[in-house]
């Protein structure tokens, strides 16, 4: 039955890779078969409706909020200037220096990826920080990279991830935190690497405009006004109510909101701005709030004792223990966390690492050091992911081409990430 199983979950990948189905869809309907291949009831304990739907639904329900949260947090940010005072910031003061300008726009693109992740990180940092780093001869490519070797930078920090890796996994937030502050050397070495090498060696592109890019969202920014000094801080405020001050991670984000609406917004405008923020931040939460509904119960599934009981020996037969195996295995598959390939973890890659732990194959913690440092390598350079989409689009490139000129560095990121989880938790 655990072939019938590993069958099923090929089907499913071909769906969405085929673009048959929603990822979303797919991964339920995928769950559902798991659970009737594994002799799951219809009704009752271990069962299809009962624990995999009414159960595994609202599973990841904190991570749901943290998404919200993490949403209206960025659109503030948008709508207060807050992000494009920083960006404007830092282009004044790169001038036409192409290097300066593309550190300076890491660095925001770095803070904006620990708010929200996805399309709208790439748009807070992306709308005027592309144009002006193309404006100063970075090629398109290498601009468009930038802002999401910046985002990726920033992800090990960004609360709503820590949050779901928590949930998922079954483990404490500390540890997550613990293993996310190991990660982030890699990645912001690798981001810093990317402007210092790409910059240089592709030289200088004089492309004064971008034929893709839109003047409306500049325009309006420009209306608004530089944000005041002490709003530029509130990037930092969940973070160091987090990280710091060992806050839990909603309040946290909350209390970013609150300063972000105080130091920006005039009592009287406070409550139409924050429910205006707010239903805003709704229609950007919604679809990875549906995908982490989908999550949810695919999780639930795999967790099953049947699926469990028929999965455990074909996983265990092919799942390195050796150290060093563990980490040329694992660095070799990173291409199948790609186009929505089986590893990555907002899609099919949830359900093994669920496997894995439930399985006993691996401790959480090193599932954690596995699925964090694939997610690295997605959140860059995967087609399919709405933050390289939109990225390539605005610069005018295709994401393919993102891709390729991104993937080394990230799967160096991948590589270190996996050399820390062997050496520490094998």
């Amino acid at each position: 039955m655990g072939v019938v199983i590993l069958l099923v979950m090929a089907a499913g990948v071909a769906a969405m890779l085929t673009r048959k189905l929603p990822t979303a869809f797919a991964l339920v309907i995928l769950a559902v078969a798991i659970a009737f291949l594994a002799g799951a009831p219809l009704t009752g304990e271990n069962s299809v409706l009962d624990t995999v739907i009414q159960e595994g639904a609202p599973a990841l329900a904190a991570t749901m909020i943290a998404i919200l949260l993490g949403s209206w947090l960025g659109k503030l940010l948008d709508e207060t200037g807050i992000a494009g005072t920083l960006v404007r910031k830092i282009v004044e003061f790169g001038g036409d220096r192409p290097v300066v300008v593309a550190l300076g726009v890491l660095a925001v693109s770095t803070l904006v990826g620990t708010v929200t992740g996805s399309a709208p990180a790439a748009m807070l940092a992306g709308i005027i920080g592309i144009p002006a780093m193309v404006a100063v001869g970075i090629p398109k490519v290498t601009a468009a990279g930038i802002i999401l070797m910046g985002i990726a930078a920033g992800m090990p920090f960004e609360l709503p991830i820590w949050q779901f890796f928590s949930t998922a996994l079954e483990l404490p937030v500390d540890t997550v935190r613990g293993f996310m502050l190991k990660l982030f050397p890699f990645a912001l070495a690798a981001a810093i690497l990317f402007v210092l090498i790409e910059t240089r060696r592709r030289g200088v592109e004089h492309a004064w405009s971008l034929k893709s890019a839109s003047a409306k969202p500049t325009s309006r920014r420009k209306q608004l006004g530089d944000a005041p000094w002490y709003a530029l801080l509130t990037p930092l405020v969940p973070l160091v109510l987090a990280l710091g001050l060992d806050v839990a991670i909603l309040p946290s984000m909350l209390a970013g909101v609150l300063y972000a609406l105080v130091t920006t917004t005039r009592p009287g405008e406070m409550n139409k701005r924050l429910l205006r923020t707010l239903y805003g931040g709704f229609e950007i939460a919604a679809a990875p709030i549906v995908l982490f509904i989908a999550i949810g119960i695919l999780l639930a599934a795999v967790k099953l004792p049947g699926a469990v009981e028929a999965l455990e020996p074909l996983i265990k037969a092919v799942s390195p223990q050796n150290p060093v195996l563990f980490v040329i295995v694992f660095t070799l598959l990173v291409p199948l966390c790609l186009y929505r390939g089986p590893l990555n973890v907002f899609g099919l890659g949830a359900g093994i690492a669920g496997v894995l732990i439930a399985a006993g194959i691996y401790p959480a913690v090193a599932v954690l050091g596995i699925a964090t440092s694939y997610n690295q390598v997605f959140g860059v350079s995967d087609p399919t992911s709405t933050q390289t989409v939109w990225s390539a689009q605005y610069a005018g490139v295709t994401p393919q081409q993102v891709m390729l000129r991104t993937l080394p560095y990230v799967w160096a990121v991948a590589l270190g990430g996996f050399c820390v989880t062997a050496a520490t938790y094998l």
